[in-house]
Protein backbone atom coordinates (compact mmCIF):
# COMPACT_ATOMS: atom_id res chain seq x y z
CA UNK A 1 0.00 0.00 0.00
CA UNK A 2 2.89 2.20 -0.11
CA UNK A 3 2.62 2.81 -3.49
CA UNK A 4 -1.00 4.03 -3.20
CA UNK A 5 -0.05 6.51 -0.12
CA UNK A 6 2.54 7.75 -2.15
CA UNK A 7 0.89 9.22 -5.02
CA UNK A 8 -3.13 10.74 -5.66
CA UNK A 9 -5.65 7.75 -6.76
CA UNK A 10 -8.63 9.14 -8.06
CA UNK A 11 -11.31 6.73 -8.35
CA UNK A 12 -14.22 8.40 -8.40
CA UNK A 13 -16.08 7.21 -11.12
CA UNK A 14 -15.30 3.47 -9.57
CA UNK A 15 -16.15 3.87 -6.34
CA UNK A 16 -19.69 5.40 -7.64
CA UNK A 17 -20.04 2.28 -9.52
CA UNK A 18 -19.05 0.10 -6.68
CA UNK A 19 -21.13 1.49 -4.70
CA UNK A 20 -24.40 1.32 -6.73
CA UNK A 21 -23.56 -2.53 -7.62
CA UNK A 22 -24.42 -3.25 -3.61
CA UNK A 23 -27.18 -1.05 -3.83
CA UNK A 24 -26.22 1.61 -1.15
CA UNK A 25 -26.55 5.47 -0.63
CA UNK A 26 -23.87 7.75 0.13
CA UNK A 27 -24.70 7.91 3.40
CA UNK A 28 -25.14 4.19 4.05
CA UNK A 29 -21.47 3.99 2.53
CA UNK A 30 -20.11 6.65 4.29
CA UNK A 31 -21.60 5.11 7.96
CA UNK A 32 -19.81 1.62 6.50
CA UNK A 33 -16.58 3.48 5.86
CA UNK A 34 -16.88 5.70 9.11
CA UNK A 35 -16.22 8.75 7.02
CA UNK A 36 -18.92 11.91 6.48
CA UNK A 37 -20.98 11.74 3.50
CA UNK A 38 -19.65 14.93 1.94
CA UNK A 39 -16.35 13.51 2.35
CA UNK A 40 -17.79 10.40 0.14
CA UNK A 41 -19.31 12.45 -2.55
CA UNK A 42 -15.57 14.57 -2.88
CA UNK A 43 -14.43 11.26 -3.50
CA UNK A 44 -16.82 10.24 -5.84
CA UNK A 45 -16.66 13.99 -7.54
CA UNK A 46 -12.76 13.37 -7.98
CA UNK A 47 -12.23 16.57 -6.26
CA UNK A 48 -10.62 14.09 -3.17
CA UNK A 49 -8.32 11.35 -3.81
CA UNK A 50 -9.05 8.01 -2.45
CA UNK A 51 -6.48 7.44 0.86
CA UNK A 52 -4.48 4.45 1.66
CA UNK A 53 -6.52 3.86 4.49
CA UNK A 54 -9.91 4.05 2.63
CA UNK A 55 -8.65 1.45 0.50
CA UNK A 56 -8.00 -0.84 3.03
CA UNK A 57 -11.40 0.03 4.99
CA UNK A 58 -13.62 -0.56 1.55
CA UNK A 59 -11.40 -3.71 0.96
CA UNK A 60 -12.32 -5.06 4.68
CA UNK A 61 -15.90 -3.71 4.91
CA UNK A 62 -17.13 -5.58 1.02
CA UNK A 63 -14.50 -8.28 0.75
CA UNK A 64 -13.11 -5.81 -2.53
CA UNK A 65 -10.00 -7.22 -4.41
CA UNK A 66 -8.26 -4.13 -4.79
CA UNK A 67 -6.77 -5.22 -7.64
CA UNK A 68 -10.03 -5.05 -9.64
CA UNK A 69 -10.59 -1.45 -8.21
CA UNK A 70 -7.97 -0.35 -9.75
CA UNK A 71 -8.74 -1.58 -13.26
CA UNK A 72 -10.38 0.80 -15.79
CA UNK A 73 -13.46 0.23 -17.60
CA UNK A 74 -17.02 -1.19 -16.54
CA UNK A 75 -19.80 -2.23 -19.00
CA UNK A 76 -18.49 0.30 -21.61
CA UNK A 77 -14.88 0.70 -21.72
CA UNK A 78 -12.58 2.91 -23.19
CA UNK A 79 -12.23 1.33 -26.36
CA UNK A 80 -15.55 0.40 -27.25
CA UNK A 81 -16.68 3.96 -26.50
CA UNK A 82 -13.79 5.37 -28.72
CA UNK A 83 -14.93 3.02 -31.62
CA UNK A 84 -18.66 3.97 -31.20
CA UNK A 85 -17.80 7.79 -31.67
CA UNK A 86 -15.83 6.91 -35.06
CA UNK A 87 -18.35 6.24 -36.90
CA UNK A 88 -19.05 8.35 -39.80
CA UNK A 89 -22.31 9.41 -38.16
CA UNK A 90 -20.58 11.54 -35.35
CA UNK A 91 -18.31 13.15 -38.05
CA UNK A 92 -17.05 16.58 -37.33
CA UNK A 93 -18.15 16.55 -33.56
CA UNK A 94 -14.57 15.07 -32.74
CA UNK A 95 -14.85 13.99 -28.94
CA UNK A 96 -11.72 14.34 -27.57
CA UNK A 97 -10.10 11.11 -25.65
CA UNK A 98 -10.00 12.70 -22.18
CA UNK A 99 -13.70 13.43 -22.50
CA UNK A 100 -13.91 9.46 -23.31
CA UNK A 101 -12.11 8.38 -20.67
CA UNK A 102 -14.31 10.91 -18.08
CA UNK A 103 -17.37 9.30 -19.24
CA UNK A 104 -16.63 6.09 -19.19
CA UNK A 105 -15.16 6.17 -15.77
CA UNK A 106 -17.38 9.06 -14.39
CA UNK A 107 -20.83 7.93 -15.77
CA UNK A 108 -20.80 4.50 -16.50
CA UNK A 109 -24.86 4.15 -16.83
CA UNK A 110 -24.70 6.86 -19.33
CA UNK A 111 -22.21 5.65 -21.14
CA UNK A 112 -23.54 2.03 -21.29
CA UNK A 113 -26.53 3.70 -22.40
CA UNK A 114 -25.27 5.39 -25.25
CA UNK A 115 -23.16 1.77 -26.45
CA UNK A 116 -26.89 0.33 -25.98
CA UNK A 117 -28.37 2.86 -28.33
CA UNK A 118 -25.30 2.65 -30.76
CA UNK A 119 -25.60 -0.91 -31.20
CA UNK A 120 -29.33 -1.05 -32.13
CA UNK A 121 -28.63 1.69 -34.54
CA UNK A 122 -25.75 -0.31 -36.01
CA UNK A 123 -27.83 -3.23 -36.06
CA UNK A 124 -30.76 -1.47 -37.87
CA UNK A 125 -28.34 -0.10 -40.22
CA UNK A 126 -27.09 -3.90 -41.13
CA UNK A 127 -30.69 -4.91 -41.15
CA UNK A 128 -31.79 -2.30 -43.79
CA UNK A 129 -28.87 -3.10 -45.93
CA UNK A 130 -29.63 -6.69 -46.03
CA UNK A 131 -33.47 -6.56 -46.42
CA UNK A 132 -32.91 -3.66 -48.99
CA UNK A 133 -30.50 -6.16 -51.22
CA UNK A 134 -32.76 -9.00 -50.43
CA UNK A 135 -35.87 -7.18 -52.33
CA UNK A 136 -33.86 -5.52 -54.73
CA UNK A 137 -33.92 -2.16 -53.80
CA UNK A 138 -31.48 0.25 -53.03
CA UNK A 139 -29.46 0.16 -50.15
CA UNK A 140 -28.50 3.07 -48.03
CA UNK A 141 -24.68 4.76 -49.61
CA UNK A 142 -23.30 5.92 -47.00
CA UNK A 143 -20.12 6.37 -47.08
CA UNK A 144 -17.99 7.42 -50.26
CA UNK A 145 -16.27 3.94 -50.66
CA UNK A 146 -19.95 2.37 -50.69
CA UNK A 147 -21.05 5.45 -53.44
CA UNK A 148 -17.76 5.25 -55.60
CA UNK A 149 -18.14 0.67 -55.59
CA UNK A 150 -21.93 1.46 -56.63
CA UNK A 151 -21.28 3.73 -59.47
CA UNK A 152 -18.03 1.50 -61.14
CA UNK A 153 -20.19 -1.06 -60.88
CA UNK A 154 -23.32 0.51 -62.55
CA UNK A 155 -20.71 0.98 -65.05
CA UNK A 156 -19.90 -2.69 -65.57
CA UNK A 157 -16.26 -1.63 -64.50
CA UNK A 158 -15.71 -0.42 -67.70
CA UNK A 159 -14.80 3.24 -68.78
CA UNK A 160 -13.60 2.95 -72.61
CA UNK A 161 -12.97 6.52 -73.13
CA UNK A 162 -10.12 5.59 -70.24
CA UNK A 163 -8.85 3.16 -72.67
CA UNK A 164 -8.64 4.62 -75.41
CA UNK A 165 -6.61 7.24 -73.57
CA UNK A 166 -4.41 4.47 -71.93
CA UNK A 167 -3.89 2.87 -75.52
CA UNK A 168 -2.55 6.26 -76.91
CA UNK A 169 -0.44 7.22 -74.25
CA UNK A 170 0.98 3.43 -74.38
CA UNK A 171 1.76 3.71 -78.00
CA UNK A 172 3.42 7.30 -77.19
CA UNK A 173 5.76 5.87 -74.46
CA UNK A 174 7.20 3.03 -76.77
CA UNK A 175 7.19 5.56 -80.04
CA UNK A 176 9.63 7.23 -77.75
CA UNK A 177 11.49 4.13 -76.20
CA UNK A 178 15.48 4.19 -77.06
CA UNK A 179 15.32 0.28 -77.16
CA UNK A 180 12.03 -2.13 -77.81
CA UNK A 181 12.48 -3.84 -74.21
CA UNK A 182 13.21 -0.42 -72.55
CA UNK A 183 11.02 -0.95 -69.18
CA UNK A 184 7.86 0.98 -68.76
CA UNK A 185 8.61 2.47 -65.49
CA UNK A 186 12.19 3.92 -66.69
CA UNK A 187 10.16 5.43 -70.01
CA UNK A 188 7.45 7.05 -67.84
CA UNK A 189 10.08 8.78 -65.68
CA UNK A 190 11.91 9.76 -68.78
CA UNK A 191 8.51 11.21 -70.35
CA UNK A 192 7.61 12.91 -67.04
CA UNK A 193 10.88 14.69 -66.79
CA UNK A 194 11.06 15.43 -70.53
CA UNK A 195 7.48 17.08 -70.68
CA UNK A 196 6.87 17.59 -67.17
CA UNK A 197 9.81 18.77 -65.25
CA UNK A 198 9.31 15.90 -62.65
CA UNK A 199 11.91 13.71 -61.56
CA UNK A 200 10.94 10.49 -59.55
CA UNK A 201 12.97 10.11 -55.99
CA UNK A 202 12.57 6.60 -54.09
CA UNK A 203 13.09 6.86 -50.52
CA UNK A 204 13.01 4.87 -47.26
CA UNK A 205 9.67 4.10 -45.82
CA UNK A 206 10.59 5.32 -42.14
CA UNK A 207 11.45 8.68 -44.27
CA UNK A 208 7.79 8.49 -46.10
CA UNK A 209 6.29 7.20 -43.29
CA UNK A 210 2.70 6.66 -44.11
CA UNK A 211 2.63 7.59 -47.74
CA UNK A 212 3.77 4.69 -50.74
CA UNK A 213 3.34 7.77 -53.18
CA UNK A 214 3.76 12.08 -52.62
CA UNK A 215 3.66 14.37 -55.24
CA UNK A 216 5.85 17.66 -54.45
CA UNK A 217 4.71 20.17 -57.01
CA UNK A 218 6.76 23.05 -55.09
CA UNK A 219 10.60 20.88 -56.05
CA UNK A 220 8.83 19.13 -58.96
CA UNK A 221 8.96 15.61 -57.28
CA UNK A 222 7.57 12.21 -57.19
CA UNK A 223 8.36 10.38 -54.07
CA UNK A 224 7.97 6.95 -53.75
CA UNK A 225 8.54 4.57 -50.54
CA UNK A 226 11.01 1.83 -51.20
CA UNK A 227 8.31 -0.13 -49.60
CA UNK A 228 6.87 -0.84 -53.04
CA UNK A 229 7.74 -3.79 -55.41
CA UNK A 230 8.29 -3.04 -58.97
CA UNK A 231 4.55 -3.55 -59.85
CA UNK A 232 3.79 -1.54 -57.57
CA UNK A 233 6.07 1.22 -58.14
CA UNK A 234 5.63 1.35 -61.75
CA UNK A 235 2.00 1.59 -61.16
CA UNK A 236 2.84 4.47 -58.90
CA UNK A 237 4.51 6.62 -61.78
CA UNK A 238 1.45 5.56 -64.30
CA UNK A 239 -0.61 7.06 -61.60
CA UNK A 240 1.42 10.04 -61.67
CA UNK A 241 1.35 10.29 -65.46
CA UNK A 242 -2.26 10.09 -65.63
CA UNK A 243 -2.55 12.81 -63.97
CA UNK A 244 -0.19 14.95 -65.79
CA UNK A 245 -1.12 14.12 -69.08
CA UNK A 246 -4.72 13.58 -68.89
CA UNK A 247 -5.76 15.64 -65.60
CA UNK A 248 -8.56 17.72 -67.23
CA UNK A 249 -10.38 14.32 -68.88
CA UNK A 250 -10.14 12.96 -65.48
CA UNK A 251 -11.52 15.55 -63.83
CA UNK A 252 -14.51 16.08 -66.61
CA UNK A 253 -15.16 12.40 -65.43
CA UNK A 254 -15.44 12.69 -62.11
CA UNK A 255 -17.53 16.16 -62.10
CA UNK A 256 -20.21 14.21 -64.54
CA UNK A 257 -20.52 11.49 -62.30
CA UNK A 258 -22.53 13.86 -59.46
CA UNK A 259 -21.01 12.27 -56.83
CA UNK A 260 -22.71 13.84 -53.74
CA UNK A 261 -19.62 15.53 -51.76
CA UNK A 262 -16.03 16.11 -51.94
CA UNK A 263 -14.43 13.29 -50.36
CA UNK A 264 -16.64 11.10 -52.54
CA UNK A 265 -15.53 12.90 -55.61
CA UNK A 266 -11.83 12.70 -54.60
CA UNK A 267 -11.82 8.80 -54.05
CA UNK A 268 -13.44 8.64 -57.34
CA UNK A 269 -10.71 10.99 -59.07
CA UNK A 270 -8.59 8.30 -57.57
CA UNK A 271 -10.63 5.31 -58.56
CA UNK A 272 -10.32 6.64 -62.54
CA UNK A 273 -6.82 7.28 -62.10
CA UNK A 274 -5.85 4.03 -60.92
CA UNK A 275 -8.25 2.59 -64.14
CA UNK A 276 -6.50 5.25 -66.29
CA UNK A 277 -3.08 3.96 -64.99
CA UNK A 278 -4.11 0.32 -65.92
CA UNK A 279 -5.08 1.23 -69.01
CA UNK A 280 -1.67 2.31 -70.02
CA UNK A 281 0.34 -0.50 -68.53
CA UNK A 282 -1.92 -2.77 -69.97
CA UNK A 283 -3.52 -1.90 -72.82
CA UNK A 284 -7.32 -2.73 -74.01
CA UNK A 285 -6.58 -4.83 -76.97
CA UNK A 286 -2.73 -5.71 -76.54
CA UNK A 287 -3.72 -7.37 -72.99
CA UNK A 288 -7.29 -8.76 -74.52
CA UNK A 289 -5.57 -10.19 -77.07
CA UNK A 290 -3.17 -11.99 -74.75
CA UNK A 291 -5.53 -13.34 -72.49
CA UNK A 292 -7.17 -14.89 -75.12
CA UNK A 293 -4.10 -16.85 -75.98
CA UNK A 294 -2.78 -17.58 -73.20
CA UNK A 295 -5.74 -18.89 -71.64
CA UNK A 296 -5.95 -16.36 -69.37
CA UNK A 297 -3.23 -17.63 -67.64
CA UNK A 298 -2.48 -14.80 -64.89
CA UNK A 299 1.60 -15.48 -64.71
CA UNK A 300 2.13 -15.30 -68.36
CA UNK A 301 -0.25 -11.64 -68.69
CA UNK A 302 2.09 -10.60 -65.08
CA UNK A 303 5.28 -11.78 -66.90
CA UNK A 304 4.09 -10.23 -70.83
CA UNK A 305 2.97 -6.33 -69.28
CA UNK A 306 5.42 -6.29 -66.12
CA UNK A 307 2.14 -6.33 -63.21
CA UNK A 308 1.44 -7.82 -60.22
CA UNK A 309 -0.94 -10.47 -59.81
CA UNK A 310 -3.88 -8.53 -58.23
CA UNK A 311 -3.00 -5.93 -61.22
CA UNK A 312 -3.49 -8.25 -63.43
CA UNK A 313 -6.95 -9.67 -62.28
CA UNK A 314 -8.33 -6.24 -61.58
CA UNK A 315 -7.58 -5.49 -65.34
CA UNK A 316 -9.69 -8.71 -66.59
CA UNK A 317 -13.03 -7.20 -64.78
CA UNK A 318 -12.75 -4.65 -67.43
CA UNK A 319 -12.72 -6.07 -70.86
CA UNK A 320 -15.73 -5.07 -71.60
CA UNK A 321 -15.32 -3.42 -75.34
CA UNK A 322 -18.20 -4.77 -77.82
CA UNK A 323 -15.79 -5.26 -80.14
CA UNK A 324 -13.30 -7.43 -78.53
CA UNK A 325 -14.97 -8.60 -75.11
CA UNK A 326 -13.37 -10.83 -73.10
CA UNK A 327 -14.70 -13.52 -69.84
CA UNK A 328 -16.77 -11.65 -67.80
CA UNK A 329 -15.09 -11.69 -64.64
CA UNK A 330 -15.86 -10.70 -61.00
CA UNK A 331 -13.10 -9.89 -58.11
CA UNK A 332 -13.38 -9.86 -54.70
CA UNK A 333 -10.52 -9.06 -52.31
CA UNK A 334 -10.48 -9.66 -48.53
CA UNK A 335 -8.26 -9.59 -45.30
CA UNK A 336 -7.89 -12.52 -43.04
CA UNK A 337 -10.67 -11.02 -41.00
CA UNK A 338 -13.33 -11.15 -43.79
CA UNK A 339 -13.23 -7.94 -44.83
CA UNK A 340 -14.37 -7.00 -48.38
CA UNK A 341 -12.31 -3.87 -49.53
CA UNK A 342 -12.56 -4.83 -53.25
CA UNK A 343 -15.53 -5.96 -55.75
CA UNK A 344 -16.07 -5.57 -59.22
CA UNK A 345 -17.50 -6.88 -62.17
CA UNK A 346 -17.29 -6.77 -65.85
CA UNK A 347 -20.61 -8.78 -65.82
CA UNK A 348 -22.96 -10.56 -63.14
CA UNK A 349 -21.67 -10.38 -59.45
CA UNK A 350 -22.80 -13.64 -57.25
CA UNK A 351 -22.34 -12.11 -54.20
CA UNK A 352 -23.68 -9.64 -51.60
CA UNK A 353 -22.41 -6.31 -52.62
CA UNK A 354 -22.73 -5.00 -48.55
CA UNK A 355 -21.96 -8.12 -46.88
CA UNK A 356 -18.89 -10.56 -46.65
CA UNK A 357 -18.12 -13.78 -48.99
CA UNK A 358 -19.76 -17.20 -47.98
CA UNK A 359 -17.10 -19.12 -45.80
CA UNK A 360 -17.42 -22.18 -48.10
CA UNK A 361 -15.94 -20.59 -51.03
CA UNK A 362 -12.07 -21.00 -51.41
CA UNK A 363 -11.11 -17.42 -51.23
CA UNK A 364 -11.00 -17.71 -47.31
CA UNK A 365 -8.97 -20.98 -47.23
CA UNK A 366 -6.37 -19.26 -49.89
CA UNK A 367 -4.83 -18.33 -46.51
CA UNK A 368 -3.62 -21.57 -45.84
CA UNK A 369 -1.67 -22.17 -49.12
CA UNK A 370 0.17 -18.74 -49.42
CA UNK A 371 1.03 -17.55 -53.49
CA UNK A 372 -0.73 -20.99 -54.95
CA UNK A 373 -3.83 -20.56 -57.10
CA UNK A 374 -6.96 -23.28 -55.50
CA UNK A 375 -9.83 -23.46 -57.59
CA UNK A 376 -13.25 -24.21 -56.96
CA UNK A 377 -16.95 -24.32 -59.16
CA UNK A 378 -19.73 -22.97 -56.71
CA UNK A 379 -23.17 -22.92 -57.83
CA UNK A 380 -25.57 -19.92 -55.79
CA UNK A 381 -28.88 -20.18 -54.43
CA UNK A 382 -30.45 -19.20 -57.86
CA UNK A 383 -29.24 -22.18 -59.37
CA UNK A 384 -26.02 -20.42 -61.32
CA UNK A 385 -22.71 -22.28 -61.32
CA UNK A 386 -19.13 -20.39 -61.27
CA UNK A 387 -15.70 -20.99 -62.05
CA UNK A 388 -13.52 -19.46 -59.41
CA UNK A 389 -9.85 -19.21 -58.47
CA UNK A 390 -8.54 -17.80 -55.71
CA UNK A 391 -4.57 -16.63 -54.48
CA UNK A 392 -3.19 -14.82 -51.53
CA UNK A 393 -1.60 -11.25 -51.72
CA UNK A 394 1.00 -8.96 -50.44
CA UNK A 395 -0.71 -5.49 -49.17
CA UNK A 396 0.81 -2.57 -50.50
CA UNK A 397 3.49 -1.10 -48.77
CA UNK A 398 2.78 -3.59 -46.06
CA UNK A 399 5.30 -2.52 -42.61
CA UNK A 400 6.48 -4.58 -39.56
CA UNK A 401 3.08 -5.12 -38.25
CA UNK A 402 1.81 -7.19 -41.60
CA UNK A 403 2.66 -10.78 -41.70
CA UNK A 404 2.89 -10.44 -46.16
CA UNK A 405 0.48 -12.12 -48.03
CA UNK A 406 -2.61 -11.46 -45.87
CA UNK A 407 -4.90 -10.34 -48.63
CA UNK A 408 -6.72 -12.80 -50.64
CA UNK A 409 -7.94 -12.26 -54.80
CA UNK A 410 -10.98 -14.19 -55.73
CA UNK A 411 -11.57 -13.87 -59.37
CA UNK A 412 -14.25 -16.19 -61.30
CA UNK A 413 -16.93 -16.06 -63.77
CA UNK A 414 -19.70 -18.35 -64.97
CA UNK A 415 -18.70 -21.74 -65.70
CA UNK A 416 -20.01 -21.70 -69.35
CA UNK A 417 -17.28 -19.54 -70.12
CA UNK A 418 -14.67 -21.79 -68.02
CA UNK A 419 -13.66 -23.85 -71.11
CA UNK A 420 -11.62 -20.72 -72.13
CA UNK A 421 -9.46 -20.56 -69.05
CA UNK A 422 -6.27 -22.64 -68.59
CA UNK A 423 -6.88 -23.46 -64.91
CA UNK A 424 -10.32 -25.35 -65.93
CA UNK A 425 -8.20 -27.75 -68.49
CA UNK A 426 -8.57 -31.16 -67.42
CA UNK A 427 -11.95 -31.15 -65.21
CA UNK A 428 -15.14 -32.58 -66.17
CA UNK A 429 -16.82 -29.07 -66.57
CA UNK A 430 -19.96 -30.98 -67.58
CA UNK A 431 -20.30 -33.41 -64.87
CA UNK A 432 -18.19 -31.14 -62.18
CA UNK A 433 -17.63 -31.09 -58.28
CA UNK A 434 -19.70 -28.60 -57.36
CA UNK A 435 -19.78 -26.70 -53.49
CA UNK A 436 -22.81 -25.22 -53.09
CA UNK A 437 -22.65 -21.76 -51.31
CA UNK A 438 -24.95 -18.64 -50.62
CA UNK A 439 -24.25 -14.90 -50.04
CA UNK A 440 -23.65 -13.08 -46.86
CA UNK A 441 -25.43 -14.69 -44.07
CA UNK A 442 -28.22 -12.63 -43.27
CA UNK A 443 -28.92 -13.02 -46.88
CA UNK A 444 -28.60 -16.85 -47.37
CA UNK A 445 -31.69 -18.93 -46.46
CA UNK A 446 -29.07 -22.35 -47.55
CA UNK A 447 -29.88 -24.52 -44.12
CA UNK A 448 -28.15 -27.15 -42.38
CA UNK A 449 -24.94 -24.93 -42.70
CA UNK A 450 -22.46 -25.22 -39.75
CA UNK A 451 -20.20 -22.49 -41.10
CA UNK A 452 -23.42 -19.75 -40.96
CA UNK A 453 -21.96 -16.74 -38.71
CA UNK A 454 -25.90 -14.77 -38.48
CA UNK A 455 -29.52 -15.62 -38.89
CA UNK A 456 -31.05 -15.06 -42.35
CA UNK A 457 -33.00 -11.51 -42.38
CA UNK A 458 -36.64 -12.48 -41.83
CA UNK A 459 -36.93 -15.96 -40.63
CA UNK A 460 -37.35 -17.20 -37.42
CA UNK A 461 -35.14 -19.45 -35.25
CA UNK A 462 -36.29 -22.73 -34.10
CA UNK A 463 -34.01 -23.39 -30.97
CA UNK A 464 -35.38 -25.45 -28.04
CA UNK A 465 -34.20 -27.76 -25.68
CA UNK A 466 -34.75 -31.24 -27.29
CA UNK A 467 -32.16 -31.17 -30.10
CA UNK A 468 -29.04 -29.24 -31.80
CA UNK A 469 -28.21 -28.73 -35.01
CA UNK A 470 -25.15 -28.16 -37.08
CA UNK A 471 -26.17 -24.97 -37.41
CA UNK A 472 -25.69 -22.52 -34.84
CA UNK A 473 -28.80 -20.79 -35.61
CA UNK A 474 -31.60 -23.08 -37.01
CA UNK A 475 -34.16 -22.09 -38.69
CA UNK A 476 -38.30 -22.29 -40.03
Amino acid sequence: MNAAADRKLFLGGRLKRLRRDLGLSQTAMASDLGVSPSYLNHIERNQRPVSAQLLLRLAETYDVDLRNLGQSGGPASEAELAEAFADPLFQGLAVPRHEIVQLAEDQPAAADAILRLYRAFSDRRVRDRAEAEAGGGAAPTDSPSEWVREYVQARHNHFPELDALGEALHDALRAEAPAPDEGFEALARGRLFARHGLTVRTLPAEVMVEWTRRFDPHRGRLLLSDALGPSSRAFAVACQLALMEHGAELQALTEAANAPDSPTRNLLKASLTNSLAAAVLMPYAAFQRTAEETGYDLARLQARFGVGFEQAAHRLTTLSRPTARGVPFFLMRVDQAGNVSKRYASGAFPFSRFGGACPRWRLHSAFRTPGRIVTQIIETPDGGRWFTLARTVDRQGQDAFTEGQDLAIGLGCELKHAHRLIYARGLDLQKPEITPIGPACRLCERHPCAERAAPPVGRALTVDDWSKSVSPYPFA
